[in-house]
């Protein structure tokens, strides 16, 4: 059984007792959240697409940890112009491990 969501732009594929990074969510570590933004759920015998969001589906998950990423470092510069800038980014994630995949029929 698996199931694809939507998070900060992007989609993922997950599935049950799966660690997934996602973009930051808001609680601590340990606390249980509630993503409702499924887009198809696959469960064996049949797989059910939203139109965009499946009505009634439901990603539960425990917050294991809140942290930033690696830094991405971005340079830009003109030539022969003296131009140059430096900037660093860290995104911020929060590390999400999967529990439970329901539907209501």
């Amino acid at each position: 059984m698996y199931a694809i969501i939507e998070n900060g732009g992007k989609q993922y594929r997950i599935t049950q007792g799966q660690k997934v990074r996602l973009e930051k969510l808001p609680g601590n570590a340990d606390d249980v959240v509630s993503l409702g933004q499924v887009l198809a759920i696959e469960d064996g015998e049949r797989l059910l697409v939203g139109a965009p969001y499946i009505q009634g589906a439901s990603i539960s998950g425990k917050i294991l940890a809140q942290g930033k990423a690696r830094k991405v470092t971005v340079f830009k510069y003109k030539r022969r112009k003296d131009t140059k800038k430096k900037k660093g980014h860290r995104q911020s994630y929060t590390e999400l491990l999967i529990e439970k995949i329901e539907v209501e029929a």
